[in-house]
């Protein structure tokens, strides 16, 4: 995590404070902070709206509460005693100091100097589940927002308040104005209810605008698994001029009248034209990967081997799966110059372990493949790292948790950036071992039982 962290012990009798308009000009002459516009700091002043929308996230004894720009702690102090953990990001260092002194005494609030823009959520996977809370800074929300809910994220539910304005962009519809990449950034991965709108009153200092409360939920398996990062890039590039058209933004092949066709939108579209929808389509169609639609085949052809990992016949894959026939596999770990290691998290469309957190690299051999063969092309083709020096570490024999797979398990140095097939991998985080160790313990129904085999044998020698 960025910034210094500041921890509070035991029990302090606050949660069952409020905070009115008087109270948060007090803390901030008591912190000596001066609200700034720069930083743009309008601070809650109202109870009442504070309660409602603490109550908008649904708050449970098991939930991790992560409120960025707490402020004074207007929204904080309905929180504490509710949750499991509660956990405040603020900017200002002087608001920060005085958040700790409020909460000294209760061990489950922590607060920290941080830019929420920059904060390192890796460590929050682990904490599950969590909610994002903010009554977010003018002048920094729509990057807080990027950095907390872009692909992959932690959070399972969101509830902030903006500046009106940003939330109309965030829920705004094609062939309008506000539609543009922010519109699709968060549409594409959260269903956004704006709850109420919030005049002026309740602020201090007094903004000249209106704020929105919006309310962010997960989309679900609604739309066709698409390229993230590919998707971010098209976008971007297709409203960078906004009023000209959009196959001037766009790479040379495929051809984007073939493409438009296929989409149903006219050639002359503008970036502005096209739904959500046309844009996942979009980005499919203009993914070069060979594996972006083939999570698997059920008719591959795997040998099946004895209990001396010899081959005593092929079958096909969904047989092998359906009658636990003993077969073969590699996993791999990929290491970068920081030690921390790769995870992918699995495509929904993958035939087992769908949807949780893998080895960097993993597949079946091929009838008459070898081990390390095998290692090789499933990391080029799964991860794009060409021209690897491998480390064999551990040979696993099979298990139901292998999935009765003998299983060569590998280690290597990244060469050059992952990149992966959406269709078999739909996210990936670096992570340092230490990191792993502890999500593991805390949650591991995240983890492919495969994953878990390895990971114990690779702790094991490493």
């Amino acid at each position: 995590m960025s910034g210094p962290s500041f921890l509070a012990p035991a029990n302090l009798l606050i949660h069952s404070l409020t905070v009115s308009g008087s109270d948060v000009r007090e803390a901030l002459a008591a912190a000596e902070v001066v609200p700034s516009k720069k930083l743009g700091q309008n601070f809650l002043t109202d109870p009442n709206t504070a309660r409602w929308i603490v109550d908008q996230l649904e708050p449970g004894p098991e939930d991790c509460i992560v409120e960025v720009g707490p402020g004074t702690g207007s929204l904080s102090a309905a929180l504490v005693g509710r949750v499991r953990r509660l956990l405040l990001i603020e900017y200002d260092r002087r608001l920060a100091e005085w958040l700790q002194k409020r909460y000294e005494g209760e061990e489950t609030v922590e607060v920290i100097h941080a830019d929420g823009a920059r904060f390192d959520l890796r460590s929050l996977f682990k904490e599950r589940p969590v909610k994002l809370l903010g009554n977010l800074p003018y002048s920094a929300g729509g990057a807080i927002l990027r950095n907390f809910l872009k692909r992959p994220s932690p959070i399972c539910r969101a509830v902030v308040m903006l500046q009106k304005e940003v939330i109309d962009r965030i829920v705004a519809v094609p062939r309008t104005k506000n539609y543009g990449v922010l519109s699709l950034r968060m549409q594409s991965e959260w269903i956004n209810t704006p709850l109420k709108t919030i005049g002026p009153d309740v602020f201090y200092p007094r903004p000249a605008i209106d704020s929105t409360v919006l309310l962010s939920q997960p989309r679900g398996g609604d739309l066709p698994v698409y390229d993230a990062r590919l998707f971010d890039e098209l976008i971007r590039r297709g409203f960078a001029q906004r009023r000209k058209q959009l196959r001037k933004a766009l790479p040379s092949e495929p051809s984007w009248p073939v493409v438009a066709e296929t989409l149903g939108v006219a050639e002359t579209a503008r970036a502005e034209e096209l739904s959500l929808e046309n844009w996942v389509e979009l980005c499919r169609r203009y993914d070069s990967h060979p594996l972006s639609e083939i999570p698997q085949c059920g008719d591959e052809i795997f040998d099946v081997v004895d209990e001396k990992d010899e081959v005593i016949g092929q079958e096909r894959r969904k047989v092998v799966h359906e009658q636990d026939l003993l077969h073969r596999a590699i996993h791999a770990f990929i290491f970068n110059k920081r030690g921390e290691v790769f995870l992918q998290k699995r495509s929904r469309l993958k035939d087992t372990h769908p949807g949780v957190w893998d080895s960097s690299a993993s597949g079946h051999l091929d009838s008459g493949e070898d081990y390390e063969d095998c290692a090789v092309r499933e990391l080029e083709e799964e991860a794009g790292q060409r021209e690897v020096d491998l480390r064999r570490v551990a040979v696993l024999p099979p298990t139901a948790e292998t999935g009765w797979e003998f299983v060569h398990l590998f280690e290597l140095r990244q060469k050059g950036p992952v990149r992966f097939p959406c269709s078999e991998v739909e996210a990936g985080l670096w992570l340092s071992p230490d990191e792993v160790n502890l999500w593991i313990e805390r949650r591991p129904w995240d983890f492919a039982s495969g994953f878990l085999a390895c990971w114990r044998a690779w702790s094991a020698v490493r």
